[in-house]
């Protein structure tokens, strides 16, 4: 794993809020690819319980009440951070991105092998909003009111760090 994190900020795009503090965090070969349950004791160990092993939703999403992780555990992605006029990533096993609430997400096309494993700081659960009209409005105070998680994930460290 790389020393530090790629940390991407992402602006606000009229639809999909982002978050106007916290960067999305990349952590580079972070996990051994193909275990998830070395990615569940990860983000357990950093106090984040794993909450799912799935793969991405192929349609702009974005959570206004919670912070996310999701490890590749399996296969490879290219996802969509931030909207329409964001940044697109490849990631592949092992890789974790680590999302502040707010940040739009989107499955751009990935192998037919993955298998991404979720979880969030304790005690948030996630609300789904996908950039529908009045969904804006009603996010961006729930996310700048959103506490920080106690660290992140991957190392344990400070977010932001």
């Amino acid at each position: 794993m790389s020393e530090d994190p790629e940390r991407l900020f992402l602006a606000d795009d009229g639809t999909i809020p982002n978050n106007p503090r916290l960067p999305a965090l990349l952590f580079r070969a972070a996990l051994p690819p193909g275990e998830p349950e070395a990615a569940e004791a990860l983000f357990a160990r950093h106090g984040w319980p794993p909450a799912w092993r799935n793969g991405i939703y192929d349609y702009h999403h974005y959570h206004p009440d919670a912070h996310e992780a999701l490890a590749i555990v399996r296969g490879d992605v290219r996802v969509m951070l931030g909207g329409e006029a964001g940044q697109a990533l490849d990631l592949t096993a092992g890789d974790v991105v680590v999302l502040p609430a707010g940040t739009g997400h989107r499955n751009l096309g990935a192998s037919p092998d993955l298998l991404v494993v979720g979880a969030y700081p304790p005690g948030q659960s996630p609300t789904e909003y996908r950039g529908r009209p009045g969904e804006h409005a009603k996010a961006v105070p729930q996310i700048t009111q959103l506490p920080d998680p106690a660290c992140e994930p991957v190392r344990g460290g400070a977010w932001p760090l």
